[in-house]
């Protein structure tokens, strides 16, 4: 068995409505409950948008953790799901569950 990470983008999402996004809820929901039926589930969560998010600095003589500033990029991860599965294959299955059931691409990469 081997983890792989299936995550996404918060950028990849793209723009929806509210309800649009009450209505894909469910769907993820089951989708987990199907990875958790299925003894492949690990963790899986969303994370918050307008959370706390810290920067961790070690180039510096001590470790400097801050609420800012960040890493300048364009993409920001949005959430993300680990399972154990048998083998690549395995893998790209529950990706592309958890990718319909969200209706936004993901990425699927081997945890080592």
């Amino acid at each position: 068995m081997a983890q792989y990470i299936l995550y996404f983008n918060q950028e990849w999402v793209g723009e929806h409505s509210q309800d649009w996004f009450r209505s894909r809820a469910p769907l993820a929901r089951a989708a987990v409950e199907e990875m958790k039926e299925a003894g492949v589930y690990v963790f899986a969560g969303g994370l918050e948008e307008d959370g706390p998010v810290y920067s961790v600095d070690p180039t510096r003589d001590d470790v400097l953790v801050t609420d800012g500033p960040f890493v300048e990029t364009r993409e920001v991860l949005g959430g993300f799901a680990v399972v154990d599965v048998a083998d690549d294959a395995a893998a790209k299955e529950w990706g592309a569950r958890i990718a319909e059931a969200c209706g936004w691409p993901h990425e699927i990469r081997r945890v080592f």
